[in-house]
């Protein structure tokens, strides 16, 4: 086996079905079998923010600058910060993005499963106006 410099992808805007605001990512990382991990670096605009969402394999997410938040469903609101890192387990609802009045950077690991028929993101409504914390 021999180190493979991977691909450079351009930056991508977020679709508007997955996001509120704008929400910019690359896809710097993804693994083929055996290893399926997914590495993206995901730039969120002052109050962007992810719809709800949950991963067959769970996520792990580390905030690189900015101010945001991530929830999962019928949880407390967590506030991040540059340095912080979350993880939502597999099959839990969530959403995270950037504070109203920040911009927020992280970046998203994650595995696809197995499976492959089973999708890696399940996609959901997007959040209500009482959802999202506009007012903090």
């Amino acid at each position: 086996m021999s180190t493979q410099k991977q691909p450079k992808t351009p930056t991508v805007k977020g679709p508007g079905e997955w996001f509120t605001g704008d929400v910019y990512f690359n896809a710097y990382y993804s693994g083929q079998r055996p290893s399926l991990t997914r590495l993206n670096l995901v730039r969120f605009t002052p109050g962007a923010h992810t719809a709800w969402h949950k991963h067959a394999v769970g996520q792990t997410l580390h905030v690189t600058e900015g101010l945001g938040y991530v929830q999962s469903r019928g949880e407390e609101l967590i506030e991040l910060h540059p340095g912080d890192t979350v993880y939502t387990p597999p099959g839990e609802w969530h959403w995270h993005g950037a504070t109203a009045d920040n911009f927020m950077c992280h970046l998203a690991l994650w595995e696809a499963p197995e499976d492959g028929d089973e999708p890696e993101t399940v996609w959901g409504e997007k959040l209500t106006d009482d959802e999202y914390p506009a007012g903090r």
